[in-house]
């Protein structure tokens, strides 16, 4: 475990050794409900804050499991309405699972049990539907690998170039056929 952590820090490490632990942890935290998208905070300012929206909850995940043996991976989705939801993703025995925060429960994590990233970012298309939002595209993006030496994991300043990045990623599409969200939108809108 990297020495630059701070003794708080490292213990939540050590207490946080499985993504279930770490969903649970993340799931205790207030959501971070933002006015103006004020926020992007690294793991340190999630521990310092005690919030996170989905992208700092992602962030979050990769730096505690990266040090448990898992990389640093999300998948970044790409959303009509621009409100894009990243989450952290992992594999166990093969299989894909994520750990999420957000606003609406239909986009938190998944137990792994998908066969492909694909899948698990196929089983959010349904509930991302709503007034304005419908998955377009999505990304496995390598968080460590694409930010080089950027400091993302333990900044205490926000890390916009991590947001920028996963913007300019490329995404594969991913979406439905108009007549399936049309369905969907109106169970949502009498719901």
């Amino acid at each position: 475990m990297s020495t630059e952590f701070t003794p708080r820090e490292r213990r939540l490490i050590a207490r946080l050794k499985t993504p279930s632990q770490v969903q649970a942890y993340l799931n205790r935290l207030p959501y971070n409900y933002e006015k103006g998208g004020e926020t992007l905070r690294g793991f340190r300012g999630v521990v310092e804050h005690g919030q996170a929206h989905c992208l700092e909850a992602a962030l979050f995940a990769a730096v505690v499991l990266e040090q448990h043996g898992y990389p640093p991976l999300v998948i970044s989705f790409e959303s009509a309405d621009k409100l894009d939801h990243v989450i952290y993703v992992y594999k166990v025995n093969g299989r894909w699972g994520s750990i999420a925060r957000s606003r609406d429960p239909g986009l938190n994590g998944r137990l792994p049990v998908f066969r492909s990233a694909r899948a698990l970012a196929a089983s959010y298309v349904d509930p991302y539907v709503d007034y304005t939002g419908r998955v377009l595209g999505f990304a496995v993006v390598h968080v460590g690998e694409q930010m080089g030496e950027y400091d993302w994991r333990l900044s205490s300043k926000n890390v916009w170039k991590v947001e920028q990045m996963l913007i300019d990623y490329p995404h594969h599409r991913l979406g439905m056929s108009d007549a399936r969200y049309e369905r969907l939108l109106a169970k949502y809108t009498a719901f």
